[in-house]
């Protein structure tokens, strides 16, 4: 379990309308001046976003460019080997550009015909309950911003490769779209925060962190392993459980490290069977039902 601002840098407004973003320490656009004061313009872009309003457009330069045609370059190699056919299914569909940052309208528009999935705007963190509000409603949040480019294979936090990469391609999938809806209308309906946070961990132990059976391999398909460079080469050699939504729903973890315990689907039927009907039916006595059930088997 974790809390929701750990994912995220922490965005704050100036007297001056100046918006920063403050950078971990372990990050590794924290001494460059120029990246610190760009992530601040691209935040303020969002920040100044309203509803209903047309996302807003970054106008991206050619650095940008560059680390979106290498991560896109170095992981669809990956993909091939690494995800699961309904994930690379997803992907094949939805044709993302390779060569250049698309803006969230242009990921929108090749989605939305696919399984009626929209994407908006997010300048980092978005509180839980509105994140898995808008999931319900078919809309992604999305950051616009890019990791470091010292380090394009990497980010300490979810940036436009992880939210549009994993997540979109993802998306585009109807069977992966539709246990995700359900998520987030399962966290509508909760009235505790005990128990929409059991839904969150268990949406990140298989949307984000999922891996799945195909035949006698085992591959992902969460969109945290399959827009990690590094993780989609260690995740076979993790602890792999099944499926168990009370294990899932509250076993702590670090998620600044590569995630130690995975748990596994047999296939999309089975994911739709355990974590879709999960989502579809918890309410907050079963959710607490569950908690109690990991509690006694400890």
């Amino acid at each position: 379990m974790f809390e929701e601002g750990q994912l995220y840098s922490a965005v704050t407004t100036d007297d001056d309308g100046t918006v920063q973003v403050h950078l971990a320490d372990n990050h590794p656009g924290l001494h460059d001046a120029a990246y610190r004061a760009r992530r601040g313009r691209i935040a303020g872009i969002s920040l100044a976003h309203r509803p209903g309003e047309p996302v807003p457009t970054v106008e991206y330069d050619d650095d940008e460019h560059g680390i979106w045609r290498t991560v896109c370059t170095e992981l669809s190699a990956k993909h091939e080997r690494y995800a699961h056919p309904e994930f690379l299914a997803g992907k094949h569909a939805l044709g993302l550009p390779t060569d250049h940052v698309p803006q969230l309208h242009e990921v929108t528009a090749l989605l939305e015909p696919l399984t009626g999935w929209s994407y908006t705007c997010a300048p980092g963190l978005v509180p839980l309950c509105d994140f898995y509000g808008d999931l319900g409603r078919r809309v992604f949040n999305s950051t616009q911003y890019l990791r470091h480019g010292s380090r394009p294979l990497y980010t300490p936090e979810p940036d436009i490769i992880h939210e549009v990469v994993g997540h979109g391609n993802q998306l585009a999938s109807p069977r992966f779209a539709a246990v995700t809806e359900a998520a987030g209308q399962a966290v509508a309906r909760l009235e505790t925060d005990d128990a929409v946070k059991l839904v969150a961990d268990v949406f990140w132990f298989s949307m984000e962190f999922g891996v799945m059976a195909d035949g006698p391999e085992l591959k992902a398909y969460g969109a945290g392993i399959l827009s990690s460079y590094g993780e989609m080469d260690e995740f076979r050699a993790m602890e792999i459980r099944p499926l168990d939504l009370a294990d899932m729903g509250t076993l702590n973890y670090d998620i600044t490290a590569y995630q130690p315990v995975l748990f596994r689907a047999e296939g999309v039927d089975h994911l739709e069977d355990v974590v879709g009907q999960f989502f579809a039916t918890v309410d907050d006595d079963g959710a607490a039902r569950l908690r109690a059930q990991a509690a006694a088997a400890v």
